[in-house]
């Protein structure tokens, strides 16, 4: 797992090549601003062997967070994370591995018959019940959820994840009721918390693409101040002291800047905006789709671009996001080592100032 010594000795390492705030904090571990993402790709090897010499490199050059889920790629970025860390000149303790579950994913390759596949290895089985599933293809069961976390630290070859989402909650709500839903996370996050008890993962969270940054009126939203409370129940019926809710994912980029934008989360002192309620509360964050899955390589809009710092578009559109206030880490696909050699450029740059920032939405 990564360590508080582990990350910060790799801080000392690199940080002189970067500039300000390039680390930041995750409780007391050392961690880049800027993170691979190992969503996109073909399920081959050609784009599995490219994964792991791309997630290498960046390791070996200032970036120590990596983001998978045991879907992308039919569980092959997992298991292509896992030889990249194990390959790369670092040290395990020096790399923080988040992923995902709860998207039932398919083994190595899409089958011909998704649905008979989704039957025959996930209902038929009993590792999943049909009325748990929402499209067909998602599932927050605690009972599902825990197997799946197994399949994932045999996949990544890792004794511990260091962060471990449930992933896209939102999609229940095509099935069941919001509270329905909040009672699902409860009883997941309480098995969650006694398997970081147990030492499995050191902390979870909640990754999304709709729920957090929509109105509350929208069908797809889910309250972080109720996901908040429902992870200190869990805490307390795992005999915690404290919940291990550490972090939320969500989409952030030039094009989507809802989670900045739209104030749908009850603070103290009246409704705030996904960034703020979770910086307040002390979740950490950390943004996906940094640069829209690639849309704003080609072109950000120019008055945004001209406040930002970099030699390319990609570069400021990092930046962008790395900027917004309360960000850990922003992710961005990389599965070539020329993605990380333009992308970790960025972090040689300062990100803007909370000032700067406000500014770009005046």
């Amino acid at each position: 797992m990564a360590t508080d010594d582990g990350t910060y000795e790799y801080k000392l390492q690199h940080g002189d090549d970067f500039g300000r705030t390039y680390f930041r904090r995750f409780d007391g571990l050392a961690i880049s601003s800027l993170g691979v993402g190992t969503y996109l790709g073909d399920s081959t090897d050609e784009v599995d062997a490219r994964y792991r010499d791309a997630i290498a490199t960046a390791l070996e050059s200032g970036i120590n967070v990596v983001d998978t889920a045991i879907n992308y790629r039919c569980q092959r970025s997992e298991r292509a994370v896992g030889r990249a860390i194990e390959d790369a000149d670092v040290s395990r303790e020096a790399v923080f591995v988040s992923t995902k579950g709860g998207f039932l994913p398919f083994d190595g390759s899409r089958p011909d018959d998704p649905g008979e596949y989704v039957k025959r290895e996930f209902v038929d089985s009993g590792l999943v019940e049909r009325e748990d599933l929402a499209r067909g293809s998602h599932c927050i069961a605690p009972d599902f959820v825990d197997d799946q976390l197994d399949r994932s630290l045999d996949n990544l070859g890792v004794e511990e994840i260091d962060l471990y989402y449930v992933h896209n909650p939102e999609t229940q709500l095509h099935a069941r009721s919001r509270e329905e839903v909040y009672d699902r996370l409860e009883e997941t996050f309480t098995r969650l918390e006694e398997r970081a008890a147990e030492g499995d993962i050191s902390k979870y969270g909640v990754a999304t693409w709709n729920a957090f940054r929509v109105p509350e009126s929208d069908d797809q939203y889910l309250s972080l101040p109720e996901i908040v409370s429902r992870a200190r129940k869990a805490a307390k019926a795992a005999e915690n002291t404290a919940t291990h809710l550490r972090a939320i994912q969500l989409p952030f980029n030039v094009f989507m800047a809802d989670a900045f934008t739209v104030e749908a989360h009850e603070g103290p002192e009246g409704p705030q905006s996904a960034l703020w309620f979770a910086h307040e509360a002390g979740l950490n964050v950390f943004t996906s789709a940094s640069i829209a899955q690639g849309e704003l390589a080609a072109e950000i809009p120019e008055d945004v671009a001209e406040r930002l710092k970099g030699d390319t578009t990609v570069q400021r559109a990092i930046n962008f996001a790395r900027s917004a206030p309360g960000v850990t880490s922003s992710l961005v696909g990389m599965s070539r080592p020329e993605h990380v050699e333009e992308n970790v450029e960025a972090g040689r740059f300062d990100p803007l100032g909370a000032d700067a920032f406000d500014a770009v939405f005046e």
